[in-house]
């Protein structure tokens, strides 16, 4: 791996831990600790907090495009189609807690201006909303707002799994089938 994308991909995994951690107060110097970078070397990767602080929030974002943002198969059912996505999103939360915990802290204690994180978050709410839109159209889910329908399941997703993880060890077939079913319920048309 190049050593300068190693370095910056170094300072953004340690801002992330200790924005968890510690929120906005984490300093520079932490993350260059953390980093085991020099501080002054930082501002060679971002120039600013600011800068530092949206890397993360893009360096997130492309993981959770990686696995939600996929190619729709419009041959298949919207239902099939919503709740691959579903799983897909659960498997995000669940296959790794830290990651987890960041995009939970991110998203409820937003760090940066609103509209820079619609940006960042962009590919995915265009693509949930491309889903949802559809079903909608085609009367397979409640003609509710696919903006709100599409942060209700995130959100039930999330937050089912935190109090999960707390409680199990494990997320059994049955449990991941059951929320995923759960889901679909949710917004899935009456008729």
């Amino acid at each position: 791996m190049d050593v300068l994308l190693d370095k910056r991909i170094r300072i953004l995994n340690a801002a992330a831990e200790l924005i968890v951690q510690n929120g906005l107060q984490c300093s520079m110097a932490a993350v260059a600790e953390r980093a085991n970078v020099a501080t002054g070397s930082l501002y060679n990767y971002f120039p600013s907090k600011h800068a530092m602080i949206r890397a993360v929030y893009d360096q997130l974002a492309t993981t959770i495009e990686t696995i939600l943002v996929v190619e729709i198969d419009r041959t298949k059912p919207h239902r099939e189609r919503i709740l691959a996505y579903v799983y897909a999103y659960i498997d995000l939360i669940w296959e790794d807690p830290e990651r987890a915990l960041l995009f939970e802290y991110l998203s409820n204690v937003p760090l940066i201006p609103a509209a820079e994180m619609a940006e960042a978050f962009g590919r995915v709410s265009a693509h949930t909303a491309t889903l949802m839109d559809e079903a909608r159209a085609d009367g397979a889910i409640k003609p509710h707002s696919t903006h709100l329908m599409g942060a209700l399941l995130g959100g039930a997703i999330r937050n089912t799994l935190k109090w999960h993880r707390i409680t199990h060890k494990t997320l059994s077939r049955q449990h991941r089938d059951q929320l995923a079913d759960m889901c679909w319920s949710a917004i899935a048309s009456e008729t």
